[in-house]
């Protein structure tokens, strides 16, 4: 790369969209945490590691009514208004919408394969990576066309979910009849013990993430690879619907806090009003059933599709109503900064959280309870709401958004701001 000489001021900010980026950041490690402490499956299933019961169960409630794909469809809505921002922002310097953007998913997928591969398997920007990529030529579509794409890819995300769970429960009817043959019953007998995604023992796993580093390495690569070949094509149309809904929402001034107060209220109270009382009794009908996958078949399409996206929204919407009252100023200063350099925060989450729990750091992995996770959670958000704001007093960008931006221009960029 070639060095930039000077220091150019970074690009006008919209604190409502970046307060909300930085609660969304802070909020995915709600669920990340389980991931990166407790065996693979504790994720879908809390009786399979962690605990089910008192606190446990309740720190898992709380959760996913709360936290679960919410922060994730937050993060690809935002993705999606940034690529427009950044599209709109390239045209009016007269630079091509196309060549930054492509340029941007390009380095963007280099480091999500560096993050999955050597640090947690777990990442997410490699699949927005290639989502972005998808979604660029769609981004001057008019608001009417891009939410109702996204709403079309989302439903047939349920559709396709809810066909799976009636023929599934077709199959168990027919092979628990009285008259089912041997030959039937075997089948349905190998066809739900396939529903549940293939994972070692919990101990087995344990056993793997407290080794050492080459051990650790060959699971999480494995992981990897099975993550990016079979999860992510199966969850990218919902995930460039939301970057759709994303694109239109950011092009109404949603987040950029120019709606009323009052249409924002609606949003924050119809969407909590709406979707909480429905993700409680969701939350009662997955325990009372212990989390069947044939239940999860379907119970995960009506939640992340139906609601997800308004539960998300209403999140959205109280952040920017706190932003925009001008009230706790230092709080809502330092969630923005945050998410000013949520890029950063979300790769170094990556790298102190497998530090504490894997085997070649302090070798948590396991140890901890479900709950005892949530002190570990609130001790990372402190330091992020710590170092984010004095780091952007004193430099341009965060050091992954400077190193992301250095790539995508094919030259270093001038991190130090100018006195």
């Amino acid at each position: 790369m070639i060095p930039l000489p000077g220091a150019a001021p970074p690009p006008p900010r919209i604190a409502t969209l970046d307060a909300v980026r930085g609660v969304a950041v802070m909020g995915i490690l709600l669920l990340n945490i389980v991931s990166f402490a407790l065996p693979a499956y504790a994720y879908v299933d809390p009786n399979f590691a962690g605990g089910a019961t008192g606190a446990n169960w309740l720190s898992w409630a709380i959760v996913f009514v709360l936290a679960d794909g919410k922060m994730r469809g937050l993060f690809a809505m935002l993705f999606g208004a940034s690529t427009l921002l950044i599209a709109e922002r390239a045209l009016a310097s007269g630079d091509s919408p196309a060549r930054v953007h492509y340029a941007r998913m390009a380095s963007l997928l280099a480091i999500g394969l560096v993050h999955a591969w050597l640090i947690w398997a777990g990442d997410i920007l490699t699949l927005y990576a290639i989502c972005g990529a998808l979604l660029f030529p769609m981004w001057r579509w008019p608001v009417r066309l891009l939410v109702g794409v996204g709403a079309g890819l989302l439903l047939w995300q349920l559709a396709f979910g809810a066909l799976g769970y009636i023929d599934t429960r077709r199959f168990e009817s027919v092979a628990n009849a009285p008259d089912a043959n041997e030959t039937t019953r075997a089948q349905w007998t190998s066809y739900r013990a396939a529903l549940v995604p293939a994972h070692p023992p919990a101990a087995e796993e344990i056993a793997t993430y407290r080794g050492d580093w080459p051990t650790i390495a060959r699971a999480r690569a494995s992981t990897a690879f099975h993550l990016e070949t079979q999860v992510m094509p199966a969850i990218l149309p919902e995930t460039l619907g939301l970057m759709l809904l994303g694109m239109a929402l950011f092009r109404t001034g949603f987040f950029s806090g120019a709606w009323s107060r009052r249409a924002y209220w609606g949003v924050a109270i119809g969407g909590y009003a709406l979707t909480l009382p429905l993700y409680i009794a969701l939350a009662g009908w997955l325990t009372r059933t212990r989390f069947d996958p044939i239940v999860l078949m379907l119970s995960e399409p009506l939640h992340l599709v139906l609601l997800r996206p308004w539960l998300a929204i209403a999140h959205a919407a109280f952040v920017i109503l706190f932003v925009t009252s001008g009230r706790v100023q230092w709080l809502t200063t330092r969630i923005a900064a945050a998410g000013r350099m949520a890029f950063s925060n979300y790769l170094a989450t990556s790298i102190v959280c497998t530090l504490l729990f894997y085997g070649y750091g302090l070798g948590w992995f396991g140890r901890l309870e479900r709950w005892q996770l949530y002190p570990v959670v609130a001790a990372v958000w402190i330091a992020m709401l710590l170092w984010s704001a004095p780091w952007l007093g004193r430099f341009a960008y965060g050091p992954c958004e400077w190193l992301w931006r250095s790539m995508a221009r094919g030259r270093w960029q001038a991190l130090r701001r100018r006195a």
